[in-house]
């Protein structure tokens, strides 16, 4: 079995369930897909760290850092980021808050001293289904001066994401589209 057919095993397995949910996006779904069972597995973790950064390599242009929207991207970020390392082509990770720093900085960005300035970056999301989240980071991450590249998500629901983020001008690509995981 490979490393993406073993990561599928493992989604269906520890992450999809039947029954009624209301998403982020405030849809109801007959199924639901917590991404975070599997990337915070020790192989799971693993497996969408190695075929994550697979993906980033292939970008049109070299991409100098990884990061997304805190709490479904933190184990993503930091996955991608070790596996680079382990690659011999390092690539330092960051997350996007949800709400601005209540004191400090009062930053929206983690680890973004890591990251060259104007540099591009990758994000990295578990589960897309309408891409709100995606914008949002997106618009943050460009607001600190860095160029988006890459757009790219261990599960595509194929309910308008990718069409949403590719009329923003972001391409998304995923190791899985609903139809490849679940039919």
């Amino acid at each position: 079995m490979d490393e993406r057919q073993r990561l599928k095993k493992l989604l269906l397995e520890k992450s999809y369930r039947e029954g009624t949910f209301t998403l982020t996006s405030g849809k109801t779904s007959d199924f639901y897909i917590d991404g975070k069972q599997t990337t915070l597995d020790a192989e799971g973790g693993y497996l969408c760290g190695r075929l994550l950064f697979e993906l980033i390599k292939q970008a049109p242009e070299p991409i100098d850092s990884v990061g997304g929207m805190t709490l479904g991207a933190d184990p993503l970020v930091t996955a991608v980021s070790i596996i680079s390392y382990l690659d011999n082509n390092p690539i330092p990770a960051f997350i996007i808050r949800k709400e601005a720093k209540g004191h400090g900085t009062g930053n929206f960005m983690e680890g973004k001293n890591n990251l060259s300035p104007g540099c591009r970056v990758a994000l990295v999301e578990d589960v897309v289904t309408t891409g709100g989240t995606l914008i949002q980071v997106i618009e943050r991450v460009e607001n600190e001066g860095f160029k988006v590249g890459l757009v790219v998500t261990v599960i595509d629901r194929q309910e308008g994401g990718a069409d949403t983020l590719a009329a923003a001008g972001y391409p998304l690509k995923s190791i899985f589209t609903r139809e490849q995981l679940i039919g």
